[in-house]
């Protein structure tokens, strides 16, 4: 399929692709954080505490880990069309599921089949951007991505928190059903097969490797919370021993099968030092945001005693402005680079999250609201630059792999970021609690604490932001296979051309 018009334009076809894809990747990614304004709720109705109830967002989360791997085969492997029908078909089914479960563990098997749906999204989404749009557009056309990936979490516990005033939590699923049933209809018409086919066949170790390895390192996090109310189901050092050691055996089976094309992960996108800052920022970033896109909610609710609608607003004006900076952001790096964008946009965020330490009991809900839309717009100036700058460090035939690492590690991160988040504050939290504080002054100070941690991270997120630069044409990262025979003697190996 050709990539442009010969006025270097995009093409009305390639315009409705990449739209169907952005909106259908905004409506399954919105579902990430709509559980983290239920938490209380569902405490109260299913009768779960917050380190479990957390498991409704990490779950999420570490299932996409866990798939997004695959995504990169899976796209080469069936297309582009099949992966997207695939994909918003599991979503839809899995949302159908959460609407009628009748418990916490059903509820709990329904977000896994979201996710399986939500993870093949976004690396769809971003390699048919990168092999649709031309060089010098692809920053405004990561603006606008840039919208899929951190307002509609953003957007998420809005969302919840209206619903969860009227109707019951039942009800965020039944408003999202429809419109992934309509997002379904509409790819099925109008999604193309994009970029080329391969027929290699999945390798069956790296798999259950990942799954062990990404799940093992974020369980081992939630189990600190569990150990201190004395309800650890192992002790804490097994699931890190045990997630670590699968993590090893995964990386030397990619160092192996990349050497044949046939990594779940090619990790030769690490030989680019540009791109493995940018993954490194967007990862510390990533926990940032998901970390305290449920701590603040809880917080809200369980000792501000705001309302599930009233929380859910406090989040709104960070995420609109996430929603109309991102495409501004996105052509100013098409213009000026990374750094005029990145090194501001890590200040805010190191800023914003700097100003939640100094919540408490007492706190107006207008300092949540000003510290979180200051770290909202500077997560918006610093994922935009990030993605355009990780994936143009790549060799074209790497973008399939360099989206499912970013997408991966985004998610463990992310996972990693809600776990650990709820984990600290749960731990101090009860120690207070077992010391006799007041149950909302242990949780404020649970929460000041996670913000500290948070806060000492911003500012090493400021270090290496000073070290993100825009990569020119003649730096990008050649594959093995380039370098001795040329990008176009490597496409030529690839098995079919698009369905």
């Amino acid at each position: 399929m050709t990539a442009q018009t010969s006025d270097d334009r995009l093409s009305r076809t390639n315009l409705t692709i990449i739209a169907t894809l952005i909106v259908a990747t905004f409506v399954v990614i919105l579902n990430e954080t709509v559980m983290s304004i239920a938490l209380p709720v569902l405490q109260r109705d299913l009768g779960v505490d917050p380190t479990h109830g957390q498991w409704l967002t990490t779950i999420f989360m570490l299932t996409m880990a866990v798939v997004i791997p695959l995504t990169g085969f899976l796209i080469q492997r069936f297309g582009t069309r099949t992966m997207y029908l695939a994909a918003m078909t599991l979503f839809a089914l899995g949302t159908l599921l959460a609407l009628v479960a009748p418990g916490f563990v059903v509820l709990l098997i329904a977000r896994v089949v979201q996710a399986l749906g939500t993870a093949v999204m976004l690396p769809l989404l971003m390699t048919t951007v990168m092999t649709l749009v031309p060089e010098h557009r692809r920053g405004a056309m990561m603006g606008n991505i840039s919208v899929v990936i951190a307002v509609a979490p953003a957007l998420g516990p809005t969302l919840s928190g209206v619903i969860l005033d009227h109707w019951h939590w039942r009800a965020i699923f039944g408003v999202v059903l429809p419109i992934a049933v309509v997002a379904l209809v509409i790819g099925a018409i109008f999604v193309r097969p994009v970029g080329d086919r391969t027929s290699e066949q999945i390798d069956y170790v790296s798999l259950p490797m990942a799954v062990f390895g990404f799940g093992g390192f974020v369980y081992g996090l939630v189990a600190i919370g569990e150990s201190a109310r004395g309800e650890a189901a192992m002790p804490i050092w097994i699931p890190f021993v045990l997630g670590g050691a699968a993590l090893a055996v995964f990386v030397l089976r990619q160092l192996q099968l990349q050497k044949s094309d046939r990594a779940l992960l090619d990790l030769r996108v690490f030989a680019s030092p540009t791109f493995t800052l940018a993954i490194v920022l967007m990862v510390a970033a990533m926990a940032t945001m998901m970390g305290t896109f449920i701590v603040v909610p809880y917080f809200a609710q369980e000792v501000l005693a705001l309302s599930p609608s009233a929380t859910g607003l406090l989040m709104l004006p960070g995420g609109l402005l996430m929603g109309l900076a991102s495409p501004l952001i996105g052509r100013i790096y098409d213009a000026r680079g990374a750094r005029v964008l990145v090194i501001p946009g890590t200040v805010l965020i190191a800023s914003g999250v700097w100003l939640l330490t100094s919540v408490n009991s007492g706190v107006s809900a207008w300092l949540l609201v000003a510290a979180q839309t200051v770290l909202c717009v500077g997560l918006a100036a610093t994922f935009t630059p990030l993605m355009t700058v990780s994936l143009s460090a790549l060799a074209p035939r790497l973008y399939a792999h360099g989206s499912a690492v970013l997408g991966t590690l985004q998610q463990v991160a992310g996972a990693a970021g809600t776990a650990l988040f709820i984990t600290v504050m749960t731990v101090v939290a009860t120690a207070d609690q077992d010391s006799g504080v007041a149950a909302p002054e242990a949780i404020t100070n649970g929460v000041r604490t996670v913000f500290f941690c948070a806060g000492v991270l911003g500012l090493v997120l400021i270090g290496l932001g000073l070290l993100v630069r825009t990569p020119e044409t003649d730096e990008v990262a050649p594959s093995d296979d380039d370098a001795a025979t040329g990008s176009s003697a490597t496409q030529a190996e690839k098995v079919g051309a698009a369905e």
